[in-house]
């Protein structure tokens, strides 16, 4: 089976590396040939994490050798999207562009026809507001990563619909043994979630200040997100990630109870329960299905539950010690790559024969 890979973004993408690039080396071994083309490359993602203006002339380079990549689509057997072919253009330039008889899965890991339909333009809401809806309902299969994204999919007449959440790679993500010391609350991800943070930033002060706490942000890029706020900023790397992780104590994942933030993935509480941590998260969208509460962590609301739940674990390595360890067999059964990967190749196979 030839497959072309049509990714968002190169492996920096957060995105297009786990949804994607994480799965090619177990396709090529069951025999498939994955071509890759990015839309936009590694220096379209430095620039946007360092909030840079992206040239106007690259960008239309890209999508110009998108439609080069498309009219040579035919030596494919199966088209492997990532969200959308062209954004901001409307849906006819996807299906246009699409050649029949070759199948497509596409995939989402992110409610990314709320950028469309509720934005702040109306004109923009106007001719874009119904364009993934018709983007999926053409899909031979659509792939989503979480129950959000699959009513979506159900209501707009979607022909087939698989869900397949994010995962880790649980060769990587190891547990490693904890040592006495500051109790460390981690964060991971990237400038453009870091505002989250700002959320629980009373609720993280009043935590550091009695426990005498290190708060770690890893990958918040250039900005400052707690301004005032004591903490350890470090730069992310794919290969530093897992490293950054081990060294927490408990992972936590702030989030705004929005109509966006309902489609995301919850990514980096199974990065943290791949390492054998404990999480806090807020209870929006799949994270009330990630977050066992008071097994694996503890979904908190308020101010107050995000103190009690930081508190608690600060003064009890056994129960860290003892989420961790549900949380990383939660992974192992759910959320790793080598449960999901053979289940990819599945759909393939079946968009074929479809």
């Amino acid at each position: 089976m030839r497959v072309l890979a049509l990714t968002r973004y190169s492996s920096m993408g957060p995105s297009s590396r786990v949804r994607f690039f994480q799965y090619i080396p177990s396709l090529t071994n069951n025999g498939l040939e994955i071509t890759v083309a990015p839309l936009l490359g590694s220096d379209y993602v430095r620039n946007l994490y360092a909030g840079k203006r992206q040239p106007f002339f690259s960008v239309v380079k890209a999508y110009f050798s998108r439609i080069a990549c498309l009219v040579n689509s035919r030596h494919f057997d199966l088209l492997w999207i990532e969200k959308e072919l062209f954004p901001w253009l409307p849906s006819r330039a996807d299906n246009l562009l699409l050649r029949p008889g070759i199948p497509s899965v596409i995939d989402y890991d992110d409610a990314v026809f709320h950028r469309y339909d509720q934005h702040a333009n109306r004109m923009v809401r106007a001719i874009l507001g119904r364009k993934i809806d018709a983007i999926m309902h053409h899909a031979t299969t659509v792939v989503v990563g979480n129950e959000y994204l699959a009513e979506r999919a159900r209501q707009v007449g979607a022909k087939r619909i698989e869900r397949l959440p994010s995962v880790v790679d649980i060769n990587r993500y190891i547990v490693s043994e904890k040592t006495e010391g500051q109790f460390r609350i981690g964060w991971i991800g990237s400038p453009v979630t870091a505002p989250y943070l700002e959320l629980i930033r009373e609720a993280l002060r009043e935590v550091i200040e009695q426990t005498g706490a290190r708060l770690v942000l890893v990958g918040v890029g250039d900005q400052d997100p707690l301004p005032g706020l004591e903490k350890e900023v470090l730069s992310w790397s794919e290969a530093s990630e897992v490293a950054h992780i081990q060294s927490f104590d408990v992972g936590i994942m702030p989030l705004p109870d929005g109509h966006f933030e309902q489609g995301k993935c919850g990514y980096k509480l199974i990065q943290y329960m791949a390492c054998g941590l404990p999480v806090v998260a807020s209870p929006v969208g799949v994270n009330t299905m990630i977050v066992k509460q008071g097994k694996t962590g503890f979904q908190a609301s308020s101010n107050t539950e995000w103190v009690e739940a930081l508190l608690l674990l600060s003064k009890d390595p056994k129960m860290r010690h003892v989420m961790g360890q549900a949380g990383r067999k939660s992974v192992e059964l759910e959320y790793s790559l080598q449960v999901t990967a053979p289940r990819l190749l599945e759909i393939f196979k079946q968009a074929l024969s479809r």
